[in-house]
């Protein structure tokens, strides 16, 4: 079974199948209602991921998974924001619906495996499962697919994971593929491009104005809305000009964001809960990526408590961090 959204990545992984030998049948989910552009279950792209089932010659379905959807993943996206949490929506789908919901139903209708555009690698070491970094270090995709664990990895296969993005669009355009210059999705993906975040959450639960302190409690300003600001954040908080400050914690109960210096936003460690492991759990020396695009960093982990090598931004509150040995996944959880 290809999952295929639509993207060029999904349609080359069932081109890549299919030129293996495999017999593939398409499949994209649908997990979001109405047909808004730029959402990732528009008419646009179910119809491109048809099209390309067809030029390949395989038969596409279509599966709703819109009730699992909104359960595990956009109620509580919303819920984290109203929080104060930064919730990262993207492995929250991989962990309930990409990985659990299809790959159940795929073992239902008696598939092998479940195939995915992901740029991530799989394989066997010393009769386990290894979830690895894609070949291509800009498009690698590893950091959401943290919470698959060695069941999970026993069914998946990442046909794109060897390949550099250059040379997927290059496969794609040698096949004719329709997909082959379309761009990349950056946003999350039922953000509307229209209404965004703010419409979103306003509609789901309610924004609320919000004092902007420093650290000595004097208000320096006022936000619109405390459930739009994560902590990290410069831009948007109407300080005006002068020296850099950042939120350095968010309490929409409270109405309140707190803004400091640099110096104020740097922590020595994090504490990780929701902890899951690709295999055994880890601890010791590793290599820690705080957000999705992040720069890995040194640093120890205890089995509650990641311990930087080195002073780091402190990872918003609802964040997952993944931890590596090599370009190996270890595991991850997600930052308190």
């Amino acid at each position: 079974m290809a999952a295929m959204s639509g993207g060029v990545d999904s349609s080359v992984a069932a081109a890549l199948l299919l030129e293996a030998g495999h017999d593939v049948v398409g499949v994209t989910m649908r997990l979001w209602e109405g047909d808004v552009e730029g959402t990732c279950c528009s008419v646009a792209e179910i119809d491109d991921a048809r099209r390309v089932a067809q030029q390949l010659g395989i038969d596409h379905w279509v599966f709703r998974f819109t009730d699992d959807f909104e359960t595990h993943v956009v109620d509580p996206y919303a819920a984290a924001h109203a929080a104060g949490l930064t919730p990262n929506p993207c492995i929250e789908c991989n962990r309930h619906v990409k990985f659990d919901r299809l790959l159940r139903r795929a073992e239902q209708l008696g598939f092998h495996a479940v195939a995915t555009g992901h740029h991530a690698r799989v394989d066997r070491h010393n009769g386990r499962m290894r979830l690895r970094r894609g070949a291509d270090a800009a498009k690698d995709q590893s950091y959401v697919l943290y919470v698959l664990g060695q069941h999970q990895l026993e069914r998946c296969l990442f046909p794109v994971g060897d390949l550099t993005k250059a040379e997927v669009r290059a496969r794609a355009a040698d096949l004719g593929l329709r997909t082959a210059g379309k761009p990349d999705s950056v946003e999350v993906c039922f953000v509307t491009a229209s209404g965004g975040r703010e419409s979103l959450l306003r509609s789901r639960v309610g924004l609320r104005p919000g004092r902007v302190v420093d650290t000595a409690g004097r208000q320096v300003g006022h936000v619109p809305a405390t459930e739009l600001v994560t902590v990290g954040q410069r831009r948007g908080l109407g300080l005006g000009g002068g020296e850099k400050r950042y939120a350095v914690s968010v309490d929409p109960g409270a109405g309140t964001v707190v803004v400091g210096r640099l110096d104020d936003l740097m922590a020595t460690d994090v504490e990780l809960t929701d902890l899951t492991w690709v295999d055994e759990p880890a601890a010791g020396a590793v290599m820690a990526q705080c957000s999705a695009h992040g720069t890995p960093v040194e640093a120890t982990f205890d089995g509650a408590r990641l311990h930087f090598a080195e002073p780091h931004r402190r990872v918003a509150p609802g964040q997952s961090v993944v931890l590596y040995r090599g370009d190996e996944v270890l595991g991850g959880g997600i930052a308190a």
